[in-house]
């Protein structure tokens, strides 16, 4: 595989134990255990949509997942390139690119927070709060089918924890956990970031990067990692704030979908 970025994502789903089949000019990513999760139940060819090619590869995904309600295809590219316009809008699918930045080793945040407590997950508490902040940051999802989603993810993470893989960073203050994220590895050297939040009311204190740079350097010293790997939106305020922690833009990625 080209992409960085689809690499990694196969390394953590296939920890959480999802399965990954190759066919004919693609792969077939399922996780059984969360079905409604898009981008662990999709399609990843193996290049770019040739043009006219796009409604093919719709029929496909809709033959290895007759039930879903979503449309989900990751193309293995670094170029970001999209499909023809015209074809895409056809389609009703939306093109969403997101940058893969990485880095050795993070830089302390030009603006860090001092007065909330960073730490792993501890006990029962602790994975609630993380499944209530996440659920505190849905802004688009139905919010029942959300939670049930949150809290397959949440759980997903904590048996990776339990079993070694890495870790989920926690920010806390005022009783409540306000910001958090995961940090996982396969042993192999390189870790991935996910889902970096932080409660809407909390933003724009410097704990995200803060609870970043704290999570790496707890990866760094207990799990060997030598490679930190991070996606964003290219056009969102969290790409520049990884930046300023040392992560430099390494490729584009580019993922397709339509949500139920």
């Amino acid at each position: 595989m080209r992409s960085l970025g689809f690499r990694t994502d196969l390394m953590l789903l296939t920890l959480q134990g999802a399965s990954v089949t190759c066919r004919d000019g693609y792969r077939v990513v399922r996780m059984p255990d969360n079905p409604t999760f898009r981008w662990g139940n999709f399609l990843l060819l193996d290049g770019a949509v040739e043009q006219g090619g796009l409604a093919g590869w719709q029929t496909a995904f809709t033959r290895e997942f007759p039930g879903a309600e979503h449309v989900a295809i990751g193309l293995d590219t670094i170029d970001g390139v999209e499909p023809c316009p015209d074809e895409l809008a056809a389609s009703g699918l939306i093109a969403e690119p997101s940058v893969v930045q990485t880095t050795r080793r993070t830089r302390p945040p030009p603006r860090p927070d001092t007065r909330a407590e960073y730490r792993p997950m501890r006990d029962e508490q602790d994975w609630q709060a993380a499944v209530e902040l996440k659920v505190a940051n849905n802004e688009r999802e139905n919010p029942e089918q959300y939670r049930v989603f949150a809290s397959l993810k949440i759980a997903a993470m904590r048996r990776l924890q339990e079993r070694g893989n890495g870790v989920w960073f926690g920010a806390f203050a005022d009783g409540l956990m306000v910001s958090g994220l995961g940090l996982f590895t396969d042993g192999g050297g390189t870790a991935r970031y996910q889902s970096v939040d932080t409660r809407p009311e909390y933003r724009r204190r410097g704990l995200a990067g803060t609870l970043v740079h704290a999570a790496a350097e707890h990866v760094r010293h207990h799990h060997g990692v030598h490679t930190l790997v991070i996606v964003a939106d290219p056009d969102y305020h969290a790409a520049r704030l990884y930046r300023s922690l040392g992560f430099t833009d390494t490729e584009a990625q580019l993922q397709l979908e339509r949500a139920p």
